[in-house]
């Protein structure tokens, strides 16, 4: 279940004083397609979308002695943005006050549970079971597994592209392009675990 979506408003900050410090000191200077392209090479990603999701589960270990299981509730966080570092100098084209700007494909940057919020919530053992070291550990992998897959399906790709193409074009129109035109590169880039 998503629990909330945020806006990285920070990103934007840092993107418009990076920017406007690098590209317009004093008297503005002409940009072209490999200073910008190292200027925005050099904030490395930008995360555009966080889910905040909740996981239930429950997960057993059987053994001929009888049965050890637990109930966890777990809470954890997908990001997703883009990695500028994997910009080309072709993916930068400026022409006066027109620049056409190629993206890498959004991906998940960053998955984890939130500790502070997950617990096992019940366990039993049976009289001669003794409670297995590892099941916590691997309920708590599946929960962000699970979460990492409602994250997909949810769109999170999509949202955090549209969401990315929306704050660039706005930096470089605030930069003084007239003209901002933003597509995506073709294939899908490898998630990162």
């Amino acid at each position: 279940m998503i629990r909330g979506l945020r806006w990285l408003p920070a990103g934007i900050v840092a993107l418009a004083v990076f920017f406007g410090a690098g590209l317009w000191v004093g008297s503005p200077r002409r940009a072209d397609s490999p200073v910008l392209l190292r200027e925005v090479q050099e904030l490395s990603e930008l995360v555009t979308v966080k889910y905040v999701m909740s996981h239930v589960m429950t997960k057993e270990k059987v053994t001929w002695l009888g049965t050890d299981q637990l109930l966890l509730v777990a809470q954890g966080v997908v990001k997703a943005g883009i990695d500028l570092r994997r910009m080309k100098e072709e993916d930068v084209r400026v022409a006066g006050k027109s620049v056409s700007i190629r993206l890498p494909r959004a991906e998940v940057t960053d998955n984890y549970l939130v500790e502070k919020y997950t617990y096992v919530y019940d366990r039993r053992t049976g009289l001669l079971v003794k409670p297995e070291r590892t099941l916590e550990g691997e309920a708590r992998r599946e929960a962000l597994s699970q979460m990492l897959i409602a994250a997909h399906e949810g769109g999170i790709h999509r949202e955090a592209e549209a969401r990315a193409r929306d704050m660039v074009a706005k930096l470089f129109r605030q930069l003084g392009f007239e003209q901002v035109e933003i597509d995506f590169e073709k294939s899908q880039p490898q998630e990162r675990r």
